[in-house]
């Protein structure tokens, strides 16, 4: 995350840990209070604040087991950068590296 007085850009990486391979996938998230996505990129992202939907594009959205792919978006803040604390992908619980 690269913050500023009331923006930020944050990126994300998502690897697929398991042994088969996702097609097509969905990361959910929550942004705290304040904070609303103006850009992304890699993903698309609905609504643009609080419980955020991040789904693939057409380029990424086969995930083999190991593979990494960087998603990222730029948002608007009222003073709180705070990270969300939770993600799931798919609907599974993610490790939060």
């Amino acid at each position: 995350m690269n913050s500023w007085n009331n923006g930020f850009t944050a990126g994300i990486s998502i690897t697929n840990t398991t042994a088969s391979t996702i097609n097509g996938w969905t990361l959910a998230f929550t942004l705290p209070s304040g904070q609303a996505i103006t850009s992304g990129w890699n993903a698309t992202y609905s609504p643009t604040s609080g419980q955020v939907s991040a789904r693939n594009v057409d380029f990424n959205g086969t995930l083999a087991p190991g593979a990494t792919i960087e998603i990222g978006f730029q948002a608007t803040h009222t003073g709180n950068t705070a990270e969300p604390t939770a993600f799931t992908l798919n609907g599974v619980p993610c490790t939060i590296a």
